[in-house]
This record gives C-alpha cells, structure tokens and sequence, in this order.
C-alpha cells in the first residue's frame, strides 16, 4: 500500500515514516505543508494520506477539504497533538476517515490498517473526551434497520452510498438518521459514529 505523509515537523515526518516502513508499507512521498498535501496528493493518488492538522499558510483541514472535491473517495487520516471536537466533527464531515493522537504511537499501524479496510478511525483519547456528549442509551433501542444505517454511518459512507447499499432513496435514509438522532439525543453523525463505537 503506498502511504502519502505531511507534517510540518521534519521530525514527526521522519518517525511516521520510520513506523510506516517498519510496517512493510510503502512511503512513497513526503511534505512539510498543507499545500504539499494536495500537490503531492493530486501527483501521486496513494492509497492513504497521513496528515498533520495545524500547518503554517494552509491546514491538514484545509488540504483535505480540497483533496475530497477532487478525489471523493480519498482515505486520509488526520494526526495531531491536539483533542479538540471543533477540528473533529470538521474532519469526519468533511469525509477524512480518521482522526489519531500523534503521542499514540501503537495505534498508528492498527489505524492506517482500519482505515485502508474502509473502517473510520477515532483515537480513544478522542472519543472519551467526546464521550460526556454521547448518548447512554444502546443499541438494542434501535430497528434493525437504524443498526444497518447507523454501522455503514460509522464506516464513513455518505446518504448516497448508504441508499445503494440498503436499496433506499436518499430521502428514506436522511429520514433513518434523523429518527436516531431524535431516539438518541445525539447532535451529528460525527456522534452517530462515536456513539457505535461506543456500544
């Protein structure tokens, strides 16, 4: 698998590619800003882009946000020092497929693995600070139906592809996630997700 990494820290850069390659994973490029993040993306296409957040003249979010107009089906994967929901709920809405600690060196591999299976990839750090958000009630509340919609939510599709997956119109499954947005006292489908995870 051919891994895309940007930070502005040549340092960061270096240890995540060091993690990577040890991995048998292939780096196939590297950057230091957000605008080599969509270069170096537009030029290489890797099957994953690991990027840091906060970056000098453009962000990681920033960078993706144009990266997923261009290539929708982009897998990127945030990694930042900072915890912070704002830049989360951001990053999945804009269709970034995970958000990871960079102090959380043994989650790395597991995380790129998630991510290049399809899966979306949320630290544990970050989810139990979102968790004081989340919803106490579990699963066993929903249809079966809202647990289909609500586990392909949780992997990161959107309405569109979720309707073909379940043979529904779009209209059918934006009604499903606001019934379980309702049911679960939740605010988004960034804690529709968290809140799977969760249970």
């Amino acid at each position: 698998m051919r891994i895309a990494i940007v930070d502005d820290d040549p340092l960061v850069v270096s240890a995540l590619s060091t993690i990577v390659r040890n991995s048998n994973y292939d780096v196939i490029t590297t950057g230091t800003s957000g605008f080599d993040a969509v270069n170096l993306y537009k030029e290489h296409q890797p099957d994953l882009l690991m990027t840091d957040i906060r970056m000098r003249e453009k962000s990681g979010l920033q960078a993706s946000k144009e990266i997923l107009k261009d290539f929708p089906e982009a897998k990127i994967l945030l990694i930042t020092t900072f915890k912070d929901d704002e830049y989360i709920h951001e990053a999945l809405n804009i269709g970034c497929k995970g958000y990871l600690l960079k102090d959380n060196l043994t989650g790395i591999i597991p995380a790129i693995e998630a991510v290049l299976s399809g899966n979306m990839v949320f630290d544990s750090n970050i989810v139990k600070s979102m968790s004081a958000t989340a919803s106490h009630k579990d699963l066993s509340e929903l249809s079966t139906r809202e647990r289909d919609i609500i586990e392909l939510v949780a992997e990161g599709y959107n309405n569109k592809e979720i309707a073909g997956h379940l043979y529904l119109s779009e209209g059918t499954v934006r009604n499903y996630i606001s019934q379980m947005l309702t049911k679960l006292d939740l605010r988004d489908r960034t804690q529709l997700a968290v809140y799977y995870y969760k249970n």
